[in-house]
């Protein structure tokens, strides 16, 4: 009988009536990376929550090292040597990243925190590891990719050997992800033990050694990774054959409808976009690509009134946007699907129906002489529940009981459906399953196709390169050039993105 690190076996997890799991086993072995397949709401993180102590389960068991175990608490896995990296980081902004790491774990001098020694614990093992990380910057002052490798660094702190990543590349740059994956290969080879829950096939092929796939709460398939096509993992998934291909027809993109001239935008101090013009016309998709922190997000923050600009001018559909609130902005007929859906995107403590009319409750028919119709709220929440496919309970459900792709739908249905002349969609499918991505890609083609203008600003490449009838790239704050995507690549837009000129395009 082969031993595992960590066994699951014929575990259930049940919220009343609902099984989020339903008799799951799976084996993790010394030195492996496995990944967990499965769309949004299919179960993964229900079963790692109960795997790293936040969860109990309602039957089944969990051995570590051959031992049966139970955990009522992340303590109690902490000890065990299991650390999770949650989607959704679990930082403290105005702490620095030191007093993050060892928040919980401090190691202490007479009646004092011993920083001295913490810092240089730390730097140990970030030299081991690879992981560039500032000790001293506050965590609100750091990018995404930094805040996931201080995640990393208190999982290792805390002398973890199984890994637990929950959807690490969400929020990663291309440049970040590959660094990610470095780290995941040299914790394995160290003979550390890595669950790698993710949607992206193509990282799990890079990446993994066994795949298990869930499906509504039940294992429907573990299987070797390199044996397996990612055409057959998909459909293992959704339980369907997905297109991976998008059809456009040829449109009228005569009219302007998104002009931007001149434009400089700071932020904190800093001019974050300078000197930019940009045009979105009718029937087109115009993807602007670029390394997070380029001043994409604010380009985005100025278009919709988030942020006062500088200097140069915006115009939608030959009239000013300059100094509008970003209501008028809104009303004007700018549709923004945001770059975070969870602090920006929607109001978590509200129901699905009442994030559905944030951009709409103060008029008919979701208001009705100042006060709110909630019999006609509730009324569009099912209907759009219906027409987006958001796989919840009912209207009344609150958003932030929803997976992270039925979220995501929830904000492109409420922009989508208000039917904006300029869609803005950025990262519209960061975090989201195979099914959803291609379900929101179908929608954004809707709106080209129908003579609206659409703003797409991705780190996904392969999202830029398929959707895009142009392609912009975004480097410190400029617009360094523009591509053909059906005479490109991913290597020469990356090339663009770092700053360089692509061999060929010289001089």
């Amino acid at each position: 009988m082969e031993d595992y690190v960590v066994e699951m076996r014929h575990i259930t997890k049940q919220f009343g009536s609902y099984k989020a799991n339903n008799d799951i086993s799976l084996q993790l072995r010394k030195g492996e990376i496995l990944a967990l397949l499965g769309e949004n709401g299919a179960g993964k993180s229900t079963l790692m929550g109960m795997l790293s102590g936040l969860l109990e389960p309602t039957d089944g068991e969990i051995l570590i090292n051959g031992k049966v175990v139970k955990m009522e608490n992340p303590r109690d896995a902490k000890k065990l040597g299991i650390g999770m990296v949650h989607q959704h980081f679990m930082l403290i902004p105005a702490f620095s990243v030191l007093e993050n790491i060892i928040l919980g774990d401090e190691p202490t001098k007479a009646t004092s925190i011993n920083y001295k020694k913490a810092a240089s614990d730390i730097e140990k093992l970030a030299e081991k590891y690879h992981l560039d990380i500032d000790i001293n910057a506050k965590v609100r002052d750091i990018t995404v990719g930094m805040q996931q490798r201080v995640e990393i660094m208190k999982a290792l702190y805390r002398k973890a050997n199984v890994f637990i990543f929950d959807e690490p590349t969400a929020a990663l740059t291309p440049q970040e992800i590959e660094q990610l994956i470095k780290i995941l290969r040299a914790l394995a080879e160290e003979g550390n033990s890595v669950i790698f829950i993710t949607h992206k096939l193509k990282e799990i092929k890079e990446v993994a050694d066994r795949c298990v796939v869930i499906r509504m709460g039940k294992v429907i398939e573990t299987v070797q990774v390199a044996e397996t096509k990612e055409e057959v993992l998909a459909e293992m998934m959704v339980g369907r054959k997905v297109n991976f291909a998008v059809e456009k027809k040829e449109t009228d993109k005569s009219k302007t409808i998104l002009a931007v001239n001149d434009l400089n935008v700071e932020a904190h101090g800093l001019l974050k976009v300078k000197d930019l013009d940009l045009n979105v016309h009718s029937g087109e998709i115009v993807g602007v690509a670029g390394v997070d922190g380029n001043g994409q997000s604010e380009l985005i923050e100025a278009i919709t009134g988030l942020r006062k600009i500088k200097k140069g001018s915006i115009e939608l559909k030959g009239k000013s946007l300059q100094n509008l609130s970003a209501r008028r902005i809104s009303e004007a007929g700018v549709g923004c699907i945001p770059e975070d859906r969870q602090n920006v995107g929607l109001i978590l403590p509200f129901t699905i129906a009442e994030n559905l009319v944030l951009k709409s409750y103060y008029k008919k028919p979701a208001s009705r002489h100042g006060l709110l119709n909630y019999k006609k709220i509730n009324e569009l929440g099912k209907q759009l529940i219906k027409s987006f496919d958001i796989r919840s309970q009912s209207e009344k459900e609150l958003a932030g009981d929803l997976s992270g792709g039925n979220q995501q739908k929830v904000i492109v249905a409420r922009e989508i459906s208000a039917s904006p002349n300029l869609l803005i969609a950025a990262n519209p499918t960061r975090g989201v399953d195979i099914g959803a991505i291609e379900y929101i890609h179908e929608k954004i083609i809707e709106q080209r196709n129908t003579g609206r203008g659409v703003l797409l600003i991705s780190f996904e490449l392969d999202e830029i390169l398929k959707l895009s009838d142009r392609i912009v790239v975004m480097h410190e704050g400029q617009i360094v050039g523009e591509i053909d995507p059906r005479h490109t690549s991913s290597e020469e837009l990356g090339l663009m993105m770092a700053g360089k000129t692509p061999i060929g395009q010289e001089g």
